[in-house]
């Protein structure tokens, strides 16, 4: 049986979250990365139906519209960032949308309102799908499909 062909993305794309109704959002594709970030604000936590649930505001700054969402809490992990300092962050898993691709993903929810990019996709939600071409962007994407306020 032949393996299916992977698709290939650039360093950059404009990826979704149907679960959380949210299309147009810049990524940058970290392979240096283990987990996936996504930029949060106000994060609590609440059970519902006996799951825990992370209820946060995806804010992308400067006037720009904010969303609330909530997503299934799945753990707290220690990560580590790119400046090297260790931190305890909350985990979610919802639905990312990259390519013609939908697959669950999980996202540590972090401020990243100092960074270029409200998401990083980290190597453990690409395994298996994507080869990643470091030196071209918006392979699987439209740069043109981000959302008004992302940009």
């Amino acid at each position: 049986m032949a393996t299916p062909k992977k698709e290939t993305v650039g360093w950059r794309e404009v990826v979704a979250l149907p679960e959380l109704g949210i299309t147009g959002i810049p990524a940058k594709i970290d392979t240096g990365a283990r987990t996936s970030s996504l930029h949060a604000n106000n994060i609590e936590l609440f059970e519902r139906d006996g799951e825990e649930v992370a209820r946060f505001d995806l804010d992308f700054g400067e006037g720009k519209p904010f969303r609330h969402c909530e997503a299934v809490r799945v753990a707290h992990r220690t990560i580590t960032s790119s400046n090297g300092l260790a931190q305890e962050r909350l985990i979610v898993k919802t639905i990312l949308a990259m390519g013609g691709q939908e697959f669950r993903a999980e996202f540590s929810l972090a401020d990243r309102s100092d960074m270029v990019f409200p998401m990083l996709i980290g190597r453990t939600a690409l395994r298996r799908r994507f080869l990643v071409n470091p030196g071209r962007s918006f392979l699987v994407s439209n740069r043109d499909d981000t959302k008004e306020e992302f940009l």
